[in-house]
């Protein structure tokens, strides 16, 4: 049974990642190589209608191990049950998929309105040369190698 809750475990961190990933991508770029397949395996077995394996998973264990299977899917036994909603409701779904594309569209579409300015940041943290946060133009004003700061050359004289 502790295999069964393990792989429940996972199943919960796998729907933050896919509500939560893109927005964590604004500040961290290179967690896109984890959100992106995450998303793209999720929705590629909602479109497929097809089971999520990680439920199925969760079920075969729990019945190897004795205990009794639940119906309803992950969301309805874990999340949805507990509050008494039905996740069969046309208003619990229509919850479900605004709660999963609007995260994911805002984050994504920052991502790519950041990315068209030139406001992309660098492997090391810091702002592609000649650029501000909103991306203007400011070559010339900062010196990023010396660590320029307002006010700092004005007291060295």
């Amino acid at each position: 049974m502790v295999v069964a809750h393990l792989v429940a475990v996972v199943h919960a961190l796998a729907v933050v990642l896919m509500v939560t990933g893109a927005l964590v991508a604004l500040r961290r770029p290179w967690f896109l190589l984890v959100h992106a397949p995450v998303a793209a395996a999720i929705l590629a077995v909602h479109l497929a209608g097809a089971p999520c394996p990680l439920t199925e998973l969760e079920l075969a264990l729990r019945e190897r191990a004795g205990g009794e299977a639940y119906t309803g899917g992950f969301l309805g036994h874990h999340a949805l049950s507990p509050l008494g909603l039905d996740v069969g409701s046309p208003a619990v779904q229509a919850g479900i998929y605004t709660v999963a594309l609007v995260p994911n569209v805002l984050g994504y579409g920052l991502l790519v309105a950041r990315g068209g300015r030139g406001g992309v940041r660098t492997g090391r943290g810091r702002r592609a040369r000649g650029t501000d946060r909103a991306g203007s133009d400011v070559a010339g004003m900062v010196d990023t190698a010396r660590r320029w700061r307002p006010g700092v050359a004005a007291r060295r004289r």
